[in-house]
């Protein structure tokens, strides 16, 4: 019996037409294109993985050329210039058999990075940032609402501290745009690292496995990131350096969340080890989350076990 196999030529037409129509339907479909943006870039990873690198570059560009003719170009080139490098990278590290961690940071490097060039393209093209411009909308939208309020009888004393409230916390927001690329790009990263592997183990490629939650281990920079960002915040506070105290803002929220991730490791395997049922663990992981006293004391133990390594002193003393 003869055997025929698809050549890459046309698997990358295929594919490249595939990433055509996702790009199509994220535009025109209001509710559901987020999500199908984020998807956009998966036929690039599995042409990598099945024909190498030179052939998914080439498909991304031919899709951006496409889009870019049935669209708009500009728009054509910040979804390829945001999405298409992690995809490629995404591949070639599946390709390459690396670890599922390295394989990880490496696609959220290039997410982050794509992110940011994006917004920087759409700045420099139009002289309008579109984080900014999401601010704008936000404080419209309070703006609103507060007016509402004051028809229904609220206090002038509780509109006004509402509202200075607001302006707090939309500044604080104006501050955090560094991290905003980051929380982009460790989303967009997760997305296409779980999406792409479940369709390559259907393809039949293998897929290096991400460690079990309960053995995840953050670096300890995290926690020498949070004592710097402390100095800096009183540096750039008492001295009103402000790059300082934005830069060491975002630097503090950034070790924060991870502290918070490590916490949450930590009392994962304090449950199992207590055969803590999977609901009771839901709802405990949920109200620590939803507590920000719980939520603050947690990270702060997260990030002190960067440092002690609680969970293997305790695994030391069970063998003993």
């Amino acid at each position: 019996m003869s055997e025929h196999r698809i050549t890459p030529l046309t698997e990358s037409g295929l594919l490249t037409a595939l990433s055509v129509v996702l790009a199509l339907m994220a535009v025109y479909l209001p509710f559901i294109g987020f999500l199908l943006v984020l998807l956009w870039p998966l036929p690039l990873v599995v042409l990598v993985v099945r024909h190498g690198l030179r052939w998914g570059s080439l498909a991304a560009l031919a899709a951006g050329i496409l889009v870019g003719l049935l669209v708009e170009p500009l728009l054509s080139l910040r979804l390829t210039v945001a999405f298409a490098p992690a995809g490629l990278l995404l591949g070639w590290a599946f390709a390459k058999g690396l670890s599922g961690v390295r394989t990880f940071m490496l696609t959220l490097l290039a997410a982050i990075v794509g992110q940011a060039a994006a917004v920087g393209l759409l700045l420099l093209v139009t002289d309008v940032n579109p984080l900014a411009m999401q601010v704008d909308i936000l404080k419209s939208s309070f703006d609103s609402s507060l007016q509402l309020y004051e028809g229904l009888g609220m206090s002038e004393e509780a509109l006004a501290q509402t509202r200075t409230d607001i302006e707090q916390g939309l500044t604080m927001l104006n501050y955090l745009f560094p991290l905003v690329f980051i929380l982009m790009g460790l989303f967009y990263a997760v997305v296409a690292y779980v999406a792409g592997g479940k369709i390559l183990k259907r393809l039949g490629h293998s897929v290096p496995q991400f460690p079990p939650f309960r053995e995840w281990r953050l670096p300890q920079f995290f926690l020498y990131l949070f004592g710097f960002a402390l100095v800096g915040l009183y540096w750039g506070g008492t001295r009103e350096i402000l790059w300082l105290y934005q830069l060491s803002l975002n630097a503090n929220v950034l070790a924060i969340m991870a502290g918070l991730l490590q916490g949450l490791v930590l009392v994962h395997c304090l449950l199992c080890h207590y055969n803590v049922g999977l609901f009771l663990r839901i709802v405990l992981y949920v109200f620590i989350l939803m507590n920000p006293f719980l939520a603050q004391v947690t990270a702060m133990t997260g990030l002190i076990d960067m440092l002690f390594d609680y969970r293997q002193r305790f695994a030391a003393r069970k063998q003993k």
